[in-house]
């Protein structure tokens, strides 16, 4: 079984990437393929990649607080890219009363700051194994 591929990304003006660095190599030490897509990256550029890289999940960090505006563009675009089958995981700075919101606009998992990095992996692969075969 070839490995789960993970793009992670910045979407918006959130300068702060450490945590999505932890992550990105917390995922690629438990065998996974990482791209990063660095700072600053709008909706489009990260469906895009997602879709040219052909990744199983799209991780997307937030610290800015427009998760609730950003993430449903990002929905839109993957289901307009027909790449609706791609697993959308939210991580950082998420208030907890938004995370059923994100949910219910089709995230497949919102990864609370404090996740450590093997439960994070541990969750991608739990997610992965449930999602019906492309």
């Amino acid at each position: 079984m070839p490995p789960i591929r993970v793009l992670i990304a910045k979407v918006g003006l959130d300068g702060h990437d450490r945590g999505a660095k932890v992550v990105a190599r917390g995922l690629r030490d438990a065998g996974m393929d990482v791209v990063y897509t660095g700072l600053h990256r709008t909706p489009e550029e990260v469906v895009a990649a997602a879709v040219q890289e052909d990744v199983d999940v799209l991780g997307i960090s937030l610290l800015s607080g427009a998760h609730m505006t950003l993430i449903p563009r990002v929905l839109e675009l993957l289901r307009a890219a027909d790449a609706g089958d791609m697993l959308l995981v939210i991580g950082g700075v998420i208030p907890d009363e938004d995370v059923p919101a994100l949910l219910a606009l089709g995230a497949a998992d919102v990864v609370l700051q404090d996740t450590p990095p093997d439960a994070i992996a541990r969750r991608v692969r739990e997610l992965v194994a449930a999602r019906q075969p492309r």
